[in-house]
């Protein structure tokens, strides 16, 4: 009706500490909270969010992106004392911490993202879910990821414990800890959840999850998918990626213990 009234495609209202929602024509209303440490001033803080509304909308017309950016840029204004000027390089600062904190928060235990996957679900997205040890991360672990995202929504990756690895590909594995794995796993764009399992088999997790498209690589048979059969009972699909030749963790650590006994 508001938007009716006022004869526009969405209406952005600020709602003081409680940040901001965006109610766009025709799409969900968007609502982001105020990210602040700890205020320090308010002033000008409305000023600063117009101004690098429009400045965003001027450089790309997303209107999501640019309500984000200044609600950013609003929050960084008000942490320092009086009508503090916010310039590109304190925005691309401020991005750069967040994505290392947004990269922390992709890790989850089971009910946590559980809990994820059920929001993300309600918002209409596809699951996609790939697991293994990803030890050592290479460019086929990158291919394979790039394509797994690329057939949904939202790609939850399942890492084996050190305790799964070792029982799996022997006492002198991992090579990373499970917290080292986690951490570089959660650090690619293509990745949006990661969680840990301690089982020989994802298979409880697929269970729990139900993904929409299981991702392996092909040198798996359909067959040998473990919860493949799962995922199509409940209407999902099985993706098997072509690996790229000559990468591998296992032959990479070879080639490593070999130059290091050549050198000896």
């Amino acid at each position: 009706m508001a938007l009716d009234a006022a004869a526009c495609d969405a209406v952005l209202v600020t709602r003081s500490e409680h940040g901001l929602t965006l109610v766009p024509r025709g799409m969900p209303a968007l609502h982001l909270p105020a990210r602040v440490h700890e205020v320090s001033d308010v002033s000008g803080a409305g000023d600063t969010f117009v101004a690098a509304l429009a400045t965003a909308l001027a450089c790309d017309r997303d209107l999501e992106k640019a309500t984000r950016l200044a609600n950013i840029a609003a929050g960084i204004s008000v942490s320092r004392p009086g009508t503090a000027v916010v310039g590109a390089r304190d925005l691309a600062e401020e991005l750069r911490r967040r994505n290392v904190i947004a990269s922390d928060e992709k890790i989850m235990v089971r009910e946590a993202a559980l809990q994820r996957i059920g929001e993300w679900r309600r918002h209409g997205l596809s699951i996609g879910f790939t697991n293994g040890c990803f030890d050592l991360i290479h460019p086929g672990h990158v291919h394979l990821l790039a394509r797994a995202r690329a057939a949904c929504d939202r790609l939850v990756v399942a890492l084996n414990t050190d305790a799964s690895v070792r029982r799996y590909k022997g006492p002198e594995r991992p090579i990373q800890s499970e917290a080292a794995r986690a951490t570089v796993m959660s650090s690619l764009a293509s990745v949006d959840l990661v969680v840990l399992f301690a089982e020989d088999t994802p298979l409880s997790l697929i269970e729990a999850i139900r993904p929409d498209i299981l991702v392996k690589g092909a040198d798996y048979r359909p067959d040998q998918v473990i919860g493949a059969d799962i995922v199509r009972r409940n209407g999902g699909k099985l993706l098997l990626v072509d690996l790229l030749a000559s990468h591998g963790t296992t032959a990479t650590i070879a080639r490593v213990r070999e130059r290091t006994r050549a050198a000896e």
